[in-house]
Parts: C-alpha cells; sequence; structure tokens
C-alpha cells in the first residue's frame, strides 16, 4: 500500500499579485516505506530541483504566490499527466512514479517498483492535491485580476547523458512552442535574456515546458504559462548539492527580471 503523507503535499504562500509560482519538483520528501523499496542511491532523491524555493523566495516580495510540494519526484511527479503519457515521445525520459533515476539507474530493488494500483493511489494522495490547489490559485488570481502568470520553476543538472546530449545552456525557457504564453510575453522574455551577457539561453529547446506548463497555459482565457529550467552549475554544486550563496545571487539578479516582466499588463 502507498503510504499516507505525514507532512503537508505542499505549501502555499499567497500573495498579490498576478503571478504564480509553481516549483513541482522542489520537494525531497521520500516515505520510509518507499525509500525501503529503493535502491541506496535513490534515497537521496538526486533528482529533486535542488533549493529552487530559496532562488525564487525574492518574489515574495512583489506579490507572487509560490506553491512549492513536500514529497520527491520519487513518489509521484507533479509535472507529468497523470496518465503518464510521455511529454517528449521517442526519447528518454522519466515517468510519473520514476523507476528510473536521470542517471539511467532503476530507483527501485528487484521487484518492488509501483503497481498501476500504487501509482493510481499516489496520484490521489500526493499528485491531485497539489493540481487541485494549483487550479484554485489560478482561479483566484484571475478573478482578481483579470489574468494569471503561472511560472514553473525547475532546475537539472546541466549535464545528463541519460536524457539528453551535451551540455544544457545555462537558461533553458519553454512555452510549448509559444502556445502556453502570449508572443509579447515572450518577446520580452527574450529581450531580458538577450541583454545579459553572464548566462548562456534557449527558447524551446531540449525543454519546452512540461505537463503543467502545456496544461495550464491558455492565454486565450487569461492564462499564461511559462517554464524557466535553471542548470544547477549556476547557483549550487551538483555533485554535494551545496547551495552556492555568491553564484545564487547573481542569478536572482535575471531571475528577478524576468518575473517582474510577467507583471507588465500590456500583454494581458
Amino acid at each position: 500500500m502507498t503510504p499516507h503523507p505525514t507532512e503537508p503535499v505542499y505549501r502555499l504562500h499567497r500573495g498579490t499579485a498576478p503571478l504564480l509560482i509553481s516549483l513541482p519538483h522542489d520537494g525531497a520528501l521520500i516515505p520510509d516505506a518507499l525509500a525501503a523499496r529503493m535502491v541506496e542511491s535513490a534515497r537521496r532523491a538526486p533528482d529533486t530541483d535542488w533549493h529552487v524555493s530559496r532562488l525564487y523566495a525574492l518574489a515574495r516580495a512583489f506579490g507572487a504566490s509560490i506553491i512549492v510540494p513536500s514529497y520527491s519526484r520519487y513518489v509521484v511527479d507533479l509535472n507529468r499527466p497523470p496518465d503518464d503519457t510521455s511529454l517528449y515521445p521517442g526519447q528518454n525520459t522519466t515517468g510519473l512514479c520514476p523507476a528510473v533515476q536521470f542517471s539511467g539507474e532503476a530507483v527501485y530493488l528487484d521487484g518492488q517498483a509501483p503497481t498501476p494500483e500504487d501509482v493510481a493511489e499516489r496520484v490521489e494522495l500526493y499528485w491531485r492535491p497539489y493540481h487541485d490547489t494549483l487550479v484554485g490559485e489560478l482561479d483566484r488570481i484571475r478573478g482578481e485580476h483579470g489574468r494569471a502568470v503561472l511560472w514553473e520553476g525547475h532546475s537539472i543538472r546541466g549535464e545528463v547523458p541519460f536524457l539528453f546530449e551535451g551540455r544544457l545552456p545555462d537558461l533553458n525557457l519553454g512555452t510549448a512552442a509559444g502556445k502556453s504564453c502570449l508572443p509579447e510575453l515572450q518577446a520580452r522574455l527574450e529581450r531580458i535574456l538577450g541583454a545579459q551577457s553572464d548566462y548562456e539561453w534557449v527558447a524551446n529547446g531540449r525543454f519546452k515546458g512540461g505537463y503543467i506548463t502545456r496544461h495550464y497555459g491558455d492565454p486565450e482565457i487569461g492564462v499564461q504559462a511559462v517554464q524557466l529550467e535553471i542548470s544547477q552549475r549556476n547557483y549550487m554544486d551538483e555533485i554535494s548539492f551545496a547551495y552556492d550563496e555568491s553564484k545564487a545571487v547573481r542569478l536572482q539578479v535575471v531571475i528577478e527580471a524576468l518575473l517582474r516582466a510577467t507583471l507588465a499588463a500590456d500583454d494581458a
């Protein structure tokens, strides 16, 4: 049986601006009963988007709402569809309840991978509460402001041969190939990235936006969605997972500029 959560499934900071920041892979908790079924390397939750809630904490100062999960993507991946349809057909990826790490190693001991019943329980216990709150917050924000921007904050090791060739750019902007936000917003974000020289960047490259960006971004109803995937070398040590304050402060200048750009109303 899937263990029930012993900690809140998510934490929500409710702000006053038309901006909701979702950090669906920030959580690192793994219930003991599940960890006992995993290989030793997986129990560290190595594929966590480490420290992204710390990077984005600055957004509280200008009124952003922020939702952050407590539990690891190894319990259930909040940025995958509940039917586990692949987001990148034909490419290596990980699923709704990952059985493979980003390294290509197994997550579970032999015979301990989740059954379809396990997956269904995890969706109900861990996935659905996060998404129900996400929908509720977007509705609230749109009701108060007439529009909402959903910002998906992610990070990943800069080199993951199992998932992609070569070295990822520092900053990877995803808008579902322009479908999840208006062209004006994407252009404004690209101008900000193009005006700085500290970080390499790309729009709609390897990471075009996951399930949350693609599913909830609907400019026609006043909800725009953007994903930013950050290569972790830019703010932490990718081996020890230690936060690097000096690197992070520099990166936060760009993050803040991007977030503030979403609040401009000329694309609403």
